[in-house]
């Protein structure tokens, strides 16, 4: 049966500038015109005869078929499951709007397929889970997974989400990555490690303080100690305060970091702390706790679209910090496409059966030494900047520079091979040669 192509929409002429002006309407316009959402399918063999399609579907497509039941390594070769990522949420912790359900998230997902599509050139299918129980969950991932050459969690909630990985990790033969964990903490460990380089710190050495104890926050601490940091060194505080040995409400990924400390507030630890990080809410950090701070400090508060202190108020009480937020109107934007693009190339194109920690810190490495490096001038052109070199506003590359994509996809599909969960011995020579 022929199918209809996708319903086209002719934008509504409205006269009235100041709505279309307005960043919900431009939002709502964009997703709505001309097609619905942001990704579609695209053929990538010719059917405009009968060969092809004898080629594409019966008879031929017999031939692959028994190829790949001989064995499964050739699904790489004869389909696209090396060059398709599966992102996948339940809806329960959607940006900073909570627990708004699977549908709801799907503007989302798209949004990371579209992501993953013009950075890395992956295809990636987006998929919202409607279920019952964590365990539905799991099942429903571990059951599709094979079709896909990865899988990428997004947008579900803590502590489940950690069970969920985990689950799935163990049971799925393809890299399962929670980006809103993992992405977060390997672009905010790069740009903490140069901006402490900056301010003449030692990571082993520093205090950190961590506002929030969620995913995100969690799984950056963990990554910046798999970095160099001392955990005895870490405040982590969730909304009774700190996190400390004495506490009985602790789940078991709190407990990792309860400090035997008397310390109780964020007061109590912010004075001379090297370090804040915040992964929290907004307007929780004032101008007199960045008063109490170290020399030097740094400051990466995350939280969006309102930080847990705006950089105006930050350099107001002080200007020996260095700062850096989750909103690309400010200098060093901590931004997960800095990362989860390229770890899947790198990923998918050894047919890695996991992302490992050796994986996640190569693309920690590879990133904050571009920052290091001249800027391009089409990056320069992209952000309407005269210059751009390392230094207090510039502990990050850019999003749009193009060679986030040959670096970090290099340096992990390298550890992956290294550390033994390549599916191939060596990268092909010229693998990601940089023009």
């Amino acid at each position: 049966m022929r199918r209809l192509p996708p319903q086209t929409y002719d934008k509504p002429n409205s006269g009235n500038n100041n709505i279309m002006s307005d960043l919900r309407e431009k939002a709502l316009e964009y997703h709505a015109y001309p097609v619905p959402g942001k990704i579609s399918v695209a053929l990538t063999k010719p059917a405009e005869t009968q060969q092809d399609l004898a080629l594409a579907y019966s008879p031929g497509v017999a031939e692959p078929v028994r190829e790949i039941a001989a064995n499964p390594a050739d699904a790489y070769r004869y389909t696209n499951k090396g060059n398709l990522v599966a992102v996948i949420s339940n809806g329960t912790a959607i940006l900073g709007l909570g627990n708004l359900g699977p549908l709801a998230s799907k503007p989302v997902m798209e949004g990371k397929a579209l992501l993953f599509k013009r950075f890395a050139n992956i295809d990636s299918i987006d998929i919202e889970v409607k279920h019952r129980t964590v365990e539905e969950f799991i099942d429903t991932v571990a059951n599709i997974a094979d079709t896909f050459g990865g899988i990428n969690l997004e947008d579900i909630k803590a502590p489940e989400c950690f069970e969920i990985e985990k689950q799935l990790i163990e049971r799925c033969q393809v890299p399962v990555f929670h980006d809103d964990q993992h992405g977060t903490a390997i672009v905010t460990a790069a740009g903490l490690l140069n901006a402490l380089e900056i301010q003449g710190k030692d990571l082993a050495e520093s205090t950190i303080v961590c506002m929030g104890a969620g995913a995100a926050a969690i799984a950056c601490m963990e990554l910046l100690i798999k970095c160099g940091a001392m955990r005895e060194k870490i405040y982590m505080l969730d909304r009774q305060g700190v996190i400390h040995t004495r506490r009985d409400d602790l789940n078991e990924y709190k407990q990792l970091f309860a400090n035997n400390t008397d310390k109780r507030t964020l007061q109590d630890v912010i004075a001379e702390a090297d370090v804040f990080v915040g992964v929290s809410g907004p307007d929780v950090l004032s101008a007199e706790d960045v008063k109490l701070m170290a020399d030097k400090p740094v400051i990466f508060a995350c939280s969006n679209p309102d930080p847990e202190i705006r950089p105006e108020v930050a350099f107001a009480a002080r200007q020996d910090i260095i700062m850096g937020t989750g909103r690309s109107d400010y200098p060093n934007q901590v931004n997960n496409v800095l990362c989860f693009p390229f770890l899947f190339r790198g990923a998918l194109d050894v047919r890695a059966s996991a992302i490992n920690d050796e994986m996640k810190v190569a693309a920690v490495h590879a990133i904050r030494e571009l920052a290091k490096e001249p800027v391009p001038e089409l990056v320069l052109k992209a952000y309407q900047a005269d210059a751009m070199s390392f230094g207090a506003d510039y502990v990050l590359p850019k999003p749009m520079d193009p060679r986030l994509l040959p670096r970090v996809a290099k340096a992990v599909a390298q550890a992956a091979i290294e550390s033994g969960v390549a599916g191939i011995e060596a990268l092909p020579e010229g693998y990601m040669n940089e023009a």
